[in-house]
Parts: structure tokens; sequence; C-alpha cells
């Protein structure tokens, strides 16, 4: 049985005639498109400042009115985040629920959300936000008993208190939660240290193909289909970070991480509470930013992608630009360049090329080298069999000469049995 989608209104201010405005508009119809809306009407007003009591203007609050009843629509949606006061006026004044950007895409998160970390980060984002909301969601406030002071507090306002304390233990409860699973993660990424495997990350703005691209090197190196991950063409199709060992031919291997795309606007309490999913990126070895080259906004999300970087503390790491979707453009590709790719991860089309600079930019501590091993080391040479370029072998009386590329803590390590003419 089909389900009937819930009919929304989008509204939007357009402060000092905001050269973004059109874009942010476009992507919250997308957002509610994403959380299942289906929208059947856009209200736009230019003002230089948000109104402090409905951001829109008296007169557009009249209009919005009038549209609910011609479209009878089920929820109104703003485009910003709208403030305690803002929320409990329009609801008083249009009688219907009402939404602003923020609570679309925690709800979007919500429905996204598998793991139970992903539900964790969700759910204390939800709360925090809800806290200081909860005078314009309790409707019981409306009917407390008069009176002032603590020992005369009606009801309704003992209600809310009641709620508050619920919330903010509820609150505490979860951070310890991530507090864990933060710790563990920590634990995770020591074991990866000593194992000296790099570590790449995939960043970008939602949508912009990044668990497309992994699983298209994941295909690209032969690994099982198993070790796939969900790529969908809608927003934020995936929240939980996937971890996949990449085993390059030259038996060079590194993580790759997928984590959770970006959006502008994205809320504060989103990006605190998944501070344990996003610290991976702060530790990687090297990011690439997946940018969608097809969209006419790519610059904006680019400067929104860096900036949320900045926020987590990653800001500085190594990066290679990949613009994705390229076959969406008039672009011939693939093209590669010092830091940058353009490639369709769909198409399976420059993943080599994006490969050679990965390798450039990770794999640059590798010591080209030869090594003469005695046959009584046999469990060495299975050893640099496994871990690292091999490029020739040639057995002689006492022992096997390798010509290897090999990892320079490995060189130091076995430096002892280093060959050259001379010896």
């Amino acid at each position: 049985m089909m389900v009937k989608k819930r009919k929304a209104l989008l509204v939007g201010v357009n402060i000092n005639n905001d050269t973004n405005f059109d874009e942010s508009m476009d992507e919250l119809k997308n957002l509610a498109i994403a959380c299942d809306f289906g929208v059947i009407e856009q209200v736009m007003q230019n003002l230089k400042n948000f109104n402090k009591v409905f951001c829109v203007g008296t007169g557009k609050v009249e209009e919005i009115k009038l549209l609910i009843e011609e479209t009878n629509c089920d929820v109104i949606i703003f485009d910003n985040e709208l403030s305690p006061t803002q929320l409990r006026n329009l609801g008083g004044m249009l009688g219907s629920e009402i939404m602003d950007r923020t609570s679309l895409i925690l709800e979007i998160f919500a429905r996204r959300a598998k793991t139970k970390e992903a539900k964790i980060q969700v759910e204390l984002a939800r709360l925090q936000y809800m806290l200081p909301r909860l005078i314009g969601i309790k409707e019981s406030l409306s009917q407390q008993s008069g009176g002032v002071g603590i020992t005369t507090r009606g009801p309704g306002e003992k209600a809310l208190e009641l709620d508050r304390r619920k919330i903010e233990k509820k609150i505490s409860a979860l951070n310890k939660e991530l507090e864990m699973i933060s710790n563990e993660r920590q634990t995770q990424r020591k074991k990866r240290q000593k194992a000296e495997l790099p570590s790449v990350a995939l960043v970008g703005y939602t949508n912009s193909g990044k668990s497309t691209l992994m699983n298209a090197l994941i295909e690209q190196v032969n690994q099982s289909e198993n070790k796939k991950v969900l790529s969908k063409n809608i927003l934020f199709a995936s929240l939980d970070t996937a971890v996949r060992n990449i085993s390059l031919s030259d038996n060079r291997n590194f993580l790759l991480f997928d984590t959770v795309g970006f959006v502008s606007k994205l809320p504060h309490n989103l990006v605190k509470a998944f501070r344990s999913t996003l610290e991976e990126l702060s530790s990687a070895d090297l990011l690439l930013h997946v940018i969608d080259a097809s969209s006419p906004a790519y610059e904006r999300q680019i400067e929104v992608t860096e900036k949320t970087l900045q926020q987590i503390g990653a800001e500085g790491i190594p990066t290679i630009y990949v613009y994705n979707k390229s076959d969406l453009t008039t672009l011939k590709f693939p093209i590669i360049g010092h830091d940058k790719v353009y490639i369709s991860a769909l198409k399976r089309a420059g993943l080599d090329e994006l490969i050679a600079l990965i390798n450039q930019k990770v794999f640059n501590q590798y010591i080209k080298c030869r090594m003469f091993i005695p046959y009584t080391k046999g469990s060495l040479i299975s050893y640099l069999n496994d871990h690292a370029y091999v490029k020739s072998v040639s057995h002689q009386n006492k022992g096997t000469l390798l010509t290897l590329e090999c990892r320079k803590s490995d060189y130091k390590r076995y430096k002892q049995f280093a060959y050259n003419n001379d010896d």
C-alpha cells in the first residue's frame, strides 16, 4: 500500500540579496524530498534582517496562513534555523507543524542511521536541539495556573521542568556512551598505526559520490563484492563510517574511510555529536575531497566542506581534489594534475589516474633498494613478498637478491641486508 506523502510549504528569507539564496532554497527542496515530503509551494521574502518575532514579516505570515488554507499543506519548513521564540510564535499564528532546516536535517539523519553509534549521535543532536525549544512544543503550558515564584508554579511549568530534567539526563547518558565509543576508536587507530597502514579518507558534500567512488575503487582492485557500501543518488544516503583495506597490485595497502557528507548550515550539534566518527578525518594521512563537477554550485560546496573540515580540526592534511561526475559535464576526462583529478566513479573512468595520485601522495615514504637475503632467512623473503613491491628476484649461491620498493621503516629494520655493487 502506497503511503501518501505529506505536503510541505517551503519558506526562505533572503537577507541583503545573498547571492547563494537560490542555491540554498534548491537544496532545502532536495532535503525535503529526501525526507519524503511533497513540496507544493515556496514562499520567499527579501529582508535586511530576520524578523525576531516570526522570522518573516507579519504580512508574509498572513500570506502563508492563506496558502495553508488553500493548499491544505501539512508542514511549513523554513530554510534557516528558528529561535525558540520564533518557533512558538509561528506555531501559534499558523496552527500548523513548523520545521526549520536544522530539524529537517535531523529528521533525515534519524531515518538514515543504521548502526548503534549513528543512532546515538543523531539522538544526542536531536535532544540538544529540542532542549531550548521545549516551551514552543509543550502545548500544556497554555493551560498552566497563575502565580509567580518557584513555590507557586503551575502544572504546565512543572511538567516543562520534568521534561527538561529527563532530556538533560538522557543527554548526559548519551555523551557517556559516545565517550566510550570514541575511546574504542582511538584504540583501533593506535592498532592501525602500529600496522603502519596509511589511511585515506573520503570527504565532500553530500551526494557528491563518495560511496560510489569507494565501491569503484574496491572493484578496481578486484576485491569481493560484499566489501561494497550503500550507494544511492539521495542526500545523506550513508551516515556510518565504512573502512575498507585497499590492496594494490604492488603489495601496497591503504585503509579507505567513507564518512558522512557535509551540507551548508550543517547543525552545530550534529557536527559535535558525530565527533567520534569525524575524528577519523583529522588523523588521516590523505583526504580525497570528492566534488560534484556537474553541480553549478560546486565552488560553494568546496567552501562548505573546507570550512567544516576546519571546524573539526582536519585542515592542513594533504588533499587530492577528485572532481567526480565529469561524465555529466562537457569536459574531456580523465584529467590529472598535481593535486586534482577529473573522473567518473559511476562510469569507472579515471580510477587508474586517481590511484597513481594516491600512490604519489601516500607512499612517498617508500625506498627503492636491493637486499641480499641468505637462504637461512626464508621467512624474511616471505615477509617482503607480502609487504613490499618486489620488482625482480635473482637466486645466488648463498641467498636471494631482491630488487624492491619497501617502507622506510622496513628498510631501517632490515638495513643489514641492504646490497650494493661494492658488497
